[in-house]
């Protein structure tokens, strides 16, 4: 008897894809359909999550660049941080120092699973903040010496 791909067709078997037996083929369809559904649900949770984000810190009140300084600040307790705009092509992960080298106002617990000190910041809580801080640098700048 031949094997040959004639003789397949002839009997009304269909080919399967490479690797998959006649009695996975069912279960090889249906992972196939649910890995696409799923990459098709990390695609639209990805193409969601920047602007959502974006508008809870506080966009368009506050830019971009104005939204990762404040949570740089917020995080390092540091009122002195700036996010860099444009960011340096020879900047981490490329070279230079990683991002908090030299900080060292953070006020986290270290130890094995680091704990935070800052709080949750809440829906655009960042504009409060930041308006917050240019009225206490606008009074110190004013303030008479």
């Amino acid at each position: 008897m031949s094997t040959s791909p004639a003789s397949t067709e002839n009997t009304g078997e269909k080919e399967l894809p490479l690797g998959t037996t006649p009695a996975f083929a069912g279960m090889h369809k249906w992972l196939k359909r649910g890995i696409f559904v799923c990459l098709f649900a990390l695609v639209v949770e990805g193409a969601f999550t920047v602007p959502a984000l974006a508008l809870w810190y506080g966009w368009p009140t506050l830019s971009f660049t104005e939204i990762c300084s404040e949570l740089m600040k917020v995080r390092y307790s540091d009122d002195t941080v700036e996010c860099e705009h444009p960011y340096p092509v020879d900047g981490p992960p490329f070279g230079g120092k990683p991002e908090a080298a030299d900080q060292t106002t953070a006020r986290d617990e270290w130890g094995v699973q680091p704990k935070p000190d800052y709080g949750r910041i809440g829906f655009r809580e960042l504009i409060r903040i930041h308006e917050e801080r240019i009225a206490r640098q606008e009074a110190q700048n004013a303030a008479p010496r």
